[in-house]
């Protein structure tokens, strides 16, 4: 009760500096999981901040939290609902609440990565947002940026189809994730992010998904032998605002903060975009074994995950559609 407490009285402190809006100061507060290298991190680094700064000529600050200072992608969802955080870019943590955002984590949903950009910066992102938004009037998702294409890694070899029988990966708490780790034959374990290097060095669990941005940016090659190139989903990360913080704000602060947003992140897909071969070259020579994924292997990974894309499809009257106009996007 205390914490609830607390926590409407540090929400109601944040938002009376906004309701005078004379001559104090907005503070926006912007809280991710991510290291400060990661593109999306970036992307609130040098575009956001700057951008809403400046084109307030300082009537707005922003003070930016990376690598979950302000807690995991559940306490973020947590807080920016409640108003206890102004602003949060997280992924998929919503998906057991809306449905739809299992489109987020979707298996070989995309052409290629530059296909999952024109989805995710054009017409069918601003319908999604509506729909986002409808449901979860609390916030206010703004825009969608990358989190990356997932690839697998291993410190046991991992380079075709095969090699995931009988291995130990550690996964998001998403069914996707573990539905696709058990078709392939392997076990998954759900383990936080910020606990992952130590349960690889330590072999409690011998692998994991992530980009390769990712893999990087918290030092996972460093305990990673094996990297296999699938791109079996591109993740994405969700830019989200508090909607009573927002609309409490004048008309153009509010269009500020909308427009640096989305410049946000189609900044950070064309960074990551950028980044993919750069990455796979620092990998390689930092030591990992990179394998592409062939056709044949792509072919066997598609054939062993049906279970999975059947149970969503029959879970999900929404599924079919919506796919199918993601798919449909050039």
């Amino acid at each position: 009760m205390r914490i609830g407490i607390l926590s409407a009285a540090v929400a109601a402190l944040g938002f009376l500096v906004v309701s005078c809006q004379g001559n104090d100061k907005i503070i926006v507060r912007v809280a991710d999981v991510w290291s400060p290298s990661h593109p999306i991190a970036r992307a609130i680094d040098e575009v956001f901040k700057p951008q809403v700064e400046g084109q307030s000529e300082g009537a707005i600050s922003v003070e930016v939290y990376h690598s979950g200072t302000l807690g995991n992608e559940q306490t973020l969802w947590d807080s920016v609902r409640n108003g206890v955080v102004e602003m949060v870019v997280v992924g998929s943590v919503m998906n057991s609440e809306y449905r739809p955002m299992l489109i987020s984590d979707w298996p070989f949903l995309y052409r290629d990565i530059h296909h999952a950009r024109n989805v995710w910066t054009g017409s069918f992102s601003a319908d999604f947002i509506d729909g986002f938004n409808a449901f979860f009037p609390a916030v206010k998702l703004l825009a969608v940026g990358p989190n990356s294409a997932r690839t697998f890694t291993s410190n046991r070899p991992l380079t075709n189809a095969a090699d995931f029988r009988g291995q130990r990966f550690r996964v998001p708490q998403n069914p996707i994730h573990t539905g696709l780790v058990t078709d392939l034959g392997a076990s998954a374990q759900v383990v936080p992010l910020n606990d992952l290097f130590n349960a690889l060095q330590t072999k409690v669990v011998d692998g994991q998904d992530n980009g390769m941005v990712t893999v990087l940016s918290e030092n996972l090659n460093e305990v990673q032998s094996y990297l296999l190139e699938t791109n079996h989903i591109v993740a994405t990360m969700n830019l989200i605002v508090n909607t009573r913080f927002i609309e409490r704000l004048f008309p153009e602060h509010q269009a500020i903060i909308r427009d640096a947003a989305r410049e946000a992140a189609i900044w950070a897909w064309d960074e990551y975009i950028k980044s993919i071969d750069a990455d796979r070259l620092t990998l390689i020579n930092s030591g990992m074994t990179v394998t592409p994924l062939s056709g044949t292997d792509r072919d066997a990974i598609l054939a062993a995950i049906q279970p999975t894309l059947n149970r969503l499809y029959s879970e999900n009257a929404w599924a079919r559609e919506l796919t199918d106009k993601a798919r449909n996007v050039q």
